[in-house]
Formats: structure tokens, C-alpha cells, sequence
């Protein structure tokens, strides 16, 4: 139809030539103006619908022609890539040599495999990793005495606050009597 609708006209014609309920025909219309299937304008109050077999023609035209582009672009690139496996496959023919030096680079990997295990197996001599064993040991040296020091300090904070003894203190708080720095 080449005609201009209005809201209330689509709602007395849809139901009559299309069995739309009526409720819904204002969202039916609604999503076809989504989806750009009809079109719609506002004019002074009125809220006119259309849609004109010309523009949907025009649209399948557009849609035909960029489906078309794309396609060549595949069919450029499905030769391209054609092109670059021929280019790659040559020199790689199964000759007697090839296939004796795909052996000794197969073989050449799994020995660099096994090295490197046996690598790992020593790598607790390795000097890098002795050094980073102590510095980590120092750490941990100093932080245990820090901590030593802060219990002492609280204990001696305890003893003149609270007026306790030391052995009950280290009792009550299961504070080990060896308790010491680290040396």
C-alpha cells in the first residue's frame, strides 16, 4: 500500500486484513518501526506511519549488493591464502633429506627437553638460587626478631602495669620460656 496511517486508522484496519488483535497493534507497529521495516513522523500532534514498496526494494538492493561484496572479498582472500600455502609448500617436498632433517630437528627438541630436566634437577646449586635462599633466610631472621623484640617489649609493659610475674605472664599466654633471639 502507498498510503499514510495514523495510529487509530492501523488499529481498525490491522485486525480486519492481518487478524492483529487490536491491544497489540500498537506495539507490533512499534517494533516494525524498529526493526525499520515501516517508517514514522510526527506532525503537529498526529503521529503518521508509512512504509512504500520502493524503499523496501531499494533496501534488499543494498543488502544484495554488500552480501556481494562480501563475498568477493572472501573469494580474495580464500586466494590469497591459496596462493600463500602454494608459495610455503615449496621447498617442503617430502624429499629423502627433508625427511631426515624433520628426524634430527625432532630429535635435537627432545634432547633440549631433556636437558632442560636435568637442569631443574640442579638447580638447587645453582649460585642465583643459593643467593636468593639467603637473603630470604636474613629476612626472615630479622622479622622473627622483631617479633621477639615486640613480645619482650610487651611483656615488660605487662609486669609494670599489672604488677605479674614473668613466669605467670609466659604461663597465661603460652609464651615458651627459651623464648630468644635469633642468632
Amino acid at each position: 500500500m502507498k498510503d499514510v496511517f495514523q495510529l487509530k486508522d492501523l488499529e481498525k484496519i490491522a485486525p480486519k486484513e492481518k487478524g492483529i488483535i487490536s491491544q497489540s497493534v500498537k506495539e507490533v507497529t512499534q517494533s516494525l518501526v524498529d526493526d525499520g521495516l515501516i517508517d514514522t513522523d510526527k506532525i503537529g500532534t498526529s503521529i503518521y506511519f508509512w512504509a512504500f514498496p520502493s524503499k523496501a526494494v531499494n533496501n534488499r538492493k543494498r543488502k544484495l549488493e554488500d552480501l556481494k561484496k562480501q563475498i568477493e572479498e572472501a573469494k580474495k582472500k580464500l586466494k590469497s591464502v591459496n596462493e600463500a600455502v602454494t608459495k610455503a609448500q615449496i621447498g617442503r617436498e617430502d624429499t629423502e633429506n627433508r625427511t631426515k632433517l624433520v628426524k634430527e630437528l625432532n630429535l635435537a627438541e627432545k634432547e633440549k627437553e631433556e636437558l632442560k630436566e636435568e637442569i631443574q634437577k640442579y638447580k638447587d646449586s645453582d649460585p642465583d638460587v643459593l643467593e636468593s635462599i639467603k637473603k630470604q633466610t636474613e629476612i626472615a631472621k630479622e622479622a622473627t626478631n622483631r617479633w621477639t623484640d615486640n613480645v619482650f617489649s610487651i611483656k615488660s609493659w605487662c609486669k609494670k602495669k599489672f604488677s605479674i610475674e614473668e613466669s605467670v605472664l609466659n604461663k597465661q599466654f603460652s609464651i615458651p620460656e627459651e623464648l630468644d633471639y635469633v642468632e
